[in-house]
């Protein structure tokens, strides 16, 4: 499961976005630390279409079941300055932050006076290097660490010995500031430094600045195109306010405010897009499903996301585009109009694809 960590100094609006996007009920309150532990909420990956393929494999008052992917969002303690030596709740946020497979850093980018801020204004650029800053730091004492023990081991083991020179150098890059996933080294899973994450910066604005952003969101903007991240731009208030509308009302409210999506859709698109991900689709007459894989995964490793025995047997798998499967009608049409095709091991899973896989047990 895709997990994302909603990180930011307090008072950001971080529990109010989580609270609105999986209506989880968490506590956001106007002070520092409102937040003492991680939260966690699971929420369903919008995806129309399911609905529509789901549509069009129903039989009379037969139904399939429509199965989602899901992310989780875990909703992280408030940040301070020191917390890499365990100011405020430095120790839980950064063991935390180790759990997730990317960040949604949020940043304060609305002026207001009732609304505390813990430096004291609205600054973004200060607010993220505030952050990056802590982030880094732990990450250095993390390495530190690692090659005293390294150093001391190498003598007498050749792995260890390489990783030494590897480690070093994303130390030093980490000593001038830079995180590490801007470092081309590759290093063992296990060390799990904080700046190796990807990534996604999310401006809370006001719902006046929601659609044509502020200036306070173009700071974070140049920050974010430094380091090749994506911004995602949303108004926790007006995502709480979705949040207690059914679908029809949310959709009006959304036309409303002059948005397409909610930020919880464009937040998860862009995680996916952030960590490489994507979408192929299973349908029949019992069920309709979305299952997430790596960009460039092979038709085998998609198969083994529904089980071990489908990749491990791996004959052939049929492939129609979604776009394709949809003009045709059924995948019948689709077979008869030559647009679903038979694809072995080599073949390049992309985004939509509706798929089906004959293996041997």
């Amino acid at each position: 499961m895709l997990g994302i960590g909603i990180v930011g100094l307090p008072n950001v609006g971080k529990s109010t976005l989580f609270n609105a996007i999986t209506k989880a009920g968490v506590e956001a309150a106007n002070y520092p630390f409102a937040t003492i532990d991680k939260n966690v909420g699971v929420v369903s990956v919008p995806d129309e279409r399911l609905t529509v393929l789901r549509n069009m494999y129903t039989k009379g008052e037969r139904t399939p079941n429509l199965v989602t992917t899901h992310v989780e969002f875990v909703d992280i303690a408030g940040l301070v300055q020191g917390a890499h030596k365990g100011e405020g709740l430095g120790n839980q946020f950064l063991a935390h932050i180790r759990e997730v497979a990317a960040i949604a850093h949020v940043v304060r980018c609305f002026d207001d006076p009732n609304v505390i801020h813990v430096s004291g204004g609205v600054d973004p650029t200060a607010d993220i290097e505030v952050i990056d800053t802590e982030l880094i730091l732990a990450d250095i004492a993390t390495l530190e660490k690692r090659l005293d023990r390294l150093r001391r081991s190498a003598k007498g083991n050749k792995e260890d010995a390489a990783l030494v020179p590897r480690l070093e150098q994303v130390l030093e890059r980490l000593g001038q500031g830079e995180p590490a996933r801007a470092v081309d080294a590759e290093l063992p899973a296990d060390i799990g430094l904080l700046t190796a994450k990807p990534v996604i910066y999310v401006c809370n604005v006001a719902e006046s600045d929601v659609v044509s952003g502020n200036a306070h969101v173009e700071a974070v903007r140049a920050v974010a195109a430094k380091g090749g991240a994506d911004v995602v731009v949303i108004s926790a208030r007006i995502e709480e306010e979705l949040a207690q509308l059914d679908a029809a009302e949310a959709q009006v409210f959304l036309a409303d405010m002059g948005l397409e999506r909610p930020g919880l859709e464009r937040l998860i698109r862009t995680g996916y897009h952030t960590l490489g991900l994507l979408t192929f689709l299973t349908a029949g007459e019992k069920e309709v499903r979305a299952w997430t894989v790596r960009a460039g995964s092979k038709a085998p490793q998609a198969a083994g996301e529904i089980h071990s025995d489908f990749e491990r047997g791996f004959i052939r798998a049929e492939v129609v585009s979604y776009a394709d499967l949809v003009e045709a009608g059924s995948l019948a049409n689709a077979r008869a109009r030559g647009k679903l095709r038979v694809e072995g091991k080599e073949y390049v899973v992309q985004d939509g694809d509706v798929m089906n896989f004959l293996f041997n047990v």
